[in-house]
């Protein structure tokens, strides 16, 4: 949060600096703007790095304890075509993450399985029918008497279904 505080802050700079005029006489930009576009890249990149770098920590701890991980296969491509959920999304690293978690699986002799994500919220845990909610539903409310967080019900869904599949694994 720090760094992207930094980042707005050099953005503004920079953004100051900017001369119309030069650009329509096509003539070069001022050096203090020069100066100022390199204090951006460099944080844009000091961003992607701590990303990069908490995408490893935590996909080395996750690896380290289980023995096997399975998770949803989810197009992040798509999910980030949400402008309300896209800059959580690229904040959280999902992408690195899983590339990581793949990595690290394949290196410490892990099993990691990806899940197809269909129905894996809305499909009963306990007895397997489709019930169906919106996104704001957060709890699972089934006929056979099961009630369950809806996070909680789509975890045991996506345990089940890579348990179902570990012989097959190799998800890239």
């Amino acid at each position: 949060m720090l760094r992207e505080k930094r980042l707005k802050k050099l953005q503004r700079r920079l953004s100051k600096k900017y001369s119309k005029e030069r650009k329509q006489n096509k003539q070069p930009q001022s050096s203090n703007y020069h100066k100022a576009r390199n204090r951006v890249a460099r944080q844009h990149l000091k961003i992607s790095r701590q990303r990069e770098e908490h995408a490893k920590i935590a996909a080395r701890y996750v690896i380290q304890f289980l023995d096997l991980v399975a998770y949803e296969d989810l197009k992040v491509r798509n999910l980030v075509k949400n402008h309300c959920l896209a800059k959580s999304i690229t904040d959280a690293g999902w992408y690195q993450f899983r590339q990581w978690v793949e990595r690290f699986g394949q290196k410490m002799g892990k099993i990691t399985v990806a899940v197809p994500p269909h129905y894996t919220s809305q499909e009963c845990s306990n007895c397997g029918t489709i019930v169906k909610k919106s996104l704001s539903t957060r709890n699972h409310k089934c006929a056979c008497g099961a009630q369950l967080d809806r996070d909680f019900n789509a975890a045991i869904n996506i345990l089940k279904r890579g348990l179902s599949t570990v012989g097959h694994t190799g998800t890239w």
